[in-house]
């Protein structure tokens, strides 16, 4: 019985969540390569989202292997403003870039 309540309750709000703009989007560009060891992609579409990356495996085969990768994506927010973050993420972890990002204050 408490599942039937707790699915319900979900229907119901999934019913009740405002339509999404992003479902009349069109893809306007999308590319991608993806080998054993790199990949690449590139995709954009009409409501303003975009995103690129490229990756590749260094130090394959040994116990050091990290995939490095570097790229940025665009989205437009509910307020309008259209923000773009640009990244780099290998061993060191993700390390992400933008205009509307937070930066620590240096030591």
């Amino acid at each position: 019985m408490k599942f039937l309540i707790v699915f319900v309750a979900l229907f119901a709000v999934a019913l009740a969540a405002p339509p999404s703009s992003s479902q009349d989007a069109q893809i306007l560009r999308s590319e991608s390569d993806v080998g054993p060891e790199s990949f690449k992609y590139d995709w954009e579409t009409s409501d303003g989202q975009a995103a690129n990356a490229e990756g590749h495996l260094n130090n394959a085969g040994s116990e050091n292997e990290a995939l490095a990768v570097r790229g940025s994506y665009r989205f437009v927010g509910d307020d309008g403003i259209t923000y773009e973050v640009q990244y780099v993420a290998d061993e060191n972890g993700f390390q992400p870039q933008g205009a509307h990002l937070p930066v620590a204050p240096e030591a």
